[in-house]
């Protein structure tokens, strides 16, 4: 009788105790504060961007035999800017190397819409200098290298031909050695300096490129509307997938501003929408999206007059 009572007893603990610890543990998965787990991380559509040219614009390292089209700091600071735009996921870099011959073609009046990019960048490094500093004691000798570059940023809207953000960076480098009575590192010449001052200035522009580029909504254009098919320029590469939906609107009237003198295009009036069904092409510059459309009726014969634009939410 007496083991019967022990056992109901640990029974009736157990069951209590159990909801307790159960509950313990349904606590204890906690949510991270800010994080909406059950909802995907937000996409950005790549914009094309061309870096139409890096310019050195210094005295620095133009010997007699130098080749402005071959600058080596001009192609480093290239490199260093294709660089981080490519890692921050959100562009499609096309190669220009015959820029200068589109660039020609659009003061003749091609328009800068045949460089085939949404913005394109131009740079120049505007500044560039390297001391030696040190310090000589009883019993130490401290040397400092120090490099220092300054970088200007264009970024020009290639559908208006605007300059919508223009700015100077920045940045320095240095290495340092210290020898006691004849023992230590010697700092000898150090070519790295170079990337990295250069690489502290345009670190401080991308950031804005970044936003610059991406607060304006994405934009495409039809590249054919009949019977057979509705096709917009774009596809996958970019990050369209089959389901997408934008909006299709007519271009606003172009005006000019009084107080600058450049002609402002107005916001252009939504008709309809366009949803992607497939997409197709082999590289960033020939890719294109079927796509279905929705609305009042588009006149094929003037297509030019229609933009098919990304809906901010």
């Amino acid at each position: 009788m007496l083991f019967l009572k022990r056992c109901a007893w640990a029974v009736t603990v157990l069951v209590l105790s159990f909801p307790s610890a159960y509950a313990q543990r349904k606590v204890e998965i906690v949510k991270p504060v800010g994080t909406d787990i059950s909802q995907p991380e937000g996409r950005v559509i790549k914009r094309k961007v061309a870096i139409g040219r890096f310019s050195n614009e210094t005295q620095y390292a133009k010997g007699i035999f130098y080749d402005k089209e071959n600058d080596p700091m001009g192609k480093q600071a290239l490199d260093i800017l294709s660089s981080k735009l490519a890692s921050s996921g959100k562009f499609l870099l096309l190669e220009r190397g015959d820029l200068n011959t589109l660039l020609e073609e659009a003061k003749n009046g091609g328009g800068l819409s045949t460089i085939g990019a949404d913005y394109m960048i131009i740079g120049s490094i505007t500044e560039f200098g390297r001391k030696n500093t040190g310090k000589s004691g009883v019993f130490t000798t401290t040397k400092t290298q120090t490099v220092e570059a300054a970088v200007a940023i264009r970024l020009v809207d290639v559908s208006t031909g605007l300059i919508i953000y223009s700015e100077e960076a920045k940045g320095s480098a240095e290495i340092t050695a210290k020898t006691t009575m004849g023992v230590g590192g010697h700092a000898d010449f150090d070519a790295t300096l170079s990337d990295k001052a250069i690489s502290e200035a345009i670190g401080q522009l991308v950031e804005n490129i970044i936003n610059k580029c991406t607060n304006k909504p994405w934009r495409t254009y039809f590249l054919s509307y009949d019977a057979d098919a509705q096709l917009i320029a774009g596809g996958a590469s970019q990050g369209i997938r089959e389901g997408d939906v934008f909006a299709v609107k007519t271009k606003g009237k172009q005006v000019k501003n009084p107080q600058t003198g450049v002609m402002v295009e107005l916001p252009g009036k939504q008709i309809g929408t366009v949803k992607v069904l497939a997409s197709a092409g082999d590289t960033p510059e020939t890719e294109y999206s079927f796509v279905e459309y929705s609305g009042q009726g588009i006149d094929a014969s003037n297509l030019l007059n229609y933009i098919i634009e990304e809906i901010k939410e």
